[in-house]
């Protein structure tokens, strides 16, 4: 009775989001109640449930989302984000432009979200698009499933360190492996882009010419500014957990290793992330940190980001107290699905709703209380689920995705030509990664 509950809560989250339009976090927190109530959990439970899955779930992540979000603002807005092209594309040649634009939508979506990291980067690409007499079709595929990889894989990007504060998973395990399964699968983008997209030729028609583009990166931070606040919380967050994962628990208390783990925790290391890009804007004037700055619009992009992980908790919550684990885990144990269940989970959410964060909460929320059941018992293991449910929060973007429409109008695709070329795109890459985390299961 609970398993078919749980079927009909996922399918209420899909009806009532696609179909009636309904915000996620509604439709979430809905879902909970409905559950809860069907499956006859007391009504003093329902109540706990509810406070302690979205306090708790806030508790861990909340804050690094928000820092994450301020993060990309500043990026994006100083032009630190053409900065980081402008590094790419010196060190791999600008006769390589699929390469470079997989290779930058890679690096500017860990603190940028995948849409926004294409609406930032689509000037430049069409202009180097042009330069080089290819098709808009290739680069821009390139570009923005890049773009994905670390949209869905690695923290601290939202979706990711949301499903990793659900699952209880350590952040930096989570990154590690999130970048080494993205970046593997960063090769799948490139040949896909070369020998399938780029056969369909679409004039790139630069909105900006070359010199218009050059200006803008005059003006923008240096190549180390732009880099810092990507990369030392990534490295604070990696160390942390190395240090964990492999320093004797007896040598813990030692100053140095507090200090790393201080230092590492998601948190502390996304606020120095923060202030790293606070340097970033040429004149700091004092109106970007207030409301209506770029700290102001940055937090309240965040809010909805915040409120669907707090209501995913919440669903969370209620399945764990349902005693759901043991039932689906029962079930589950004789289809030997293993690493794939949550892959498979997270591509139908995905593919029903659209949105790659809402399936990596969801799924994330599904998966919480099932984890031991299922034998993911170890950090890396927790880890690696993370990492699968991410690869198929890419699989598939189609017209339901805003993803979906930001890549087919900017680049002058058609529908069709969208679905041909995006959509299966996202397949290609989200299997290619979910092979590559089977492959590691064996390790971990």
């Amino acid at each position: 009775m609970v398993i078919l509950l749980l079927l009909l809560s996922v399918i209420l989250i899909i009806v009532l989001t696609t179909k009636l339009n309904v915000h996620p976090f509604l439709a979430l927190l809905f879902a909970a109640l409905v559950f809860a109530l069907l499956s006859r959990m007391p009504l003093d439970l329902i109540i706990a449930s509810i406070n302690d899955g979205f306090g708790g779930t806030l508790g861990k992540i909340g804050l690094v989302i928000a820092l994450g979000v301020i993060i990309g603002a500043f990026l994006e807005h100083s032009g630190g984000a053409f900065k980081l092209a402008e590094v790419v594309l010196n060190i791999i040649g600008k006769k390589r432009v699929h390469e470079a634009m997989a290779l930058i939508g890679y690096i500017v979506s860990v603190p940028v979200f995948a849409d926004s990291g294409f609406i930032i980067l689509n000037p430049l690409n069409k202009s180097l698009t042009k330069k080089a007499g290819l098709s808009i079709a290739g680069t821009g595929i390139a570009l923005i499933l890049g773009l994905t990889l670390t949209h869905v894989m690695v923290p601290p990007t939202p979706g990711p360190i949301a499903a990793a504060g659900i699952l209880g998973a350590d952040v930096g395990l989570v990154m590690l492996l999130g970048i080494i399964i993205s970046s593997i699968s960063l090769i799948a983008v490139v040949i896909y882009a070369k020998k399938f997209a780029a056969k369909t030729y679409i004039d790139p028609n630069p909105e900006y010419s070359e010199a218009e583009i050059e200006e803008k990166i005059k003006n923008a931070p240096g190549a180390a500014k732009s880099f810092l606040p990507i990369l030392i919380p990534i490295v604070l967050i990696i160390g942390k957990s190395l240090v964990e994962f492999s320093v004797d628990p007896a040598d813990q208390e030692v100053v140095w290793i507090q200090i790393t783990k201080f230092l590492g925790s998601p948190v502390i290391a996304l606020l120095v992330g923060m202030l790293l890009a606070f340097l970033l804007p040429k004149k700091f004037d004092k109106e970007i940190l207030s409301t209506t700055g770029w700290v102001g619009k940055a937090l309240t992009d965040a809010a909805t980001i915040l409120l669907v992980t707090g209501a995913g908790g919440i669903f969370g919550k209620v399945l764990q107290n349902s005693g759901i684990g043991d039932t689906l885990a029962e079930l589950l144990s004789s289809a030997n699905l293993g690493i794939w269940l949550p892959f498979l989970l997270c591509a139908a959410i995905k593919t029903a709703l659209g949105s790659s964060t809402v399936a990596l909460i969801t799924t994330a929320s599904i998966m919480a209380p099932l984890l031991s059941a299922l034998g993911f018992d170890t950090e890396m293991q927790k880890a690696l689920v993370v990492v699968a449910i991410g690869a198929g929060a890419a699989v598939v973007a189609h017209a339901n995705d805003s993803g979906f429409w930001v890549v087919t109008q900017l680049t002058g695709m058609d529908i069709k030509t969208g679905y041909r070329l995006f959509t299966f795109g996202t397949f290609v890459i989200g299997v290619f990664a979910a092979f590559l985390v089977f492959i590691a299961s064996f390790f971990v």
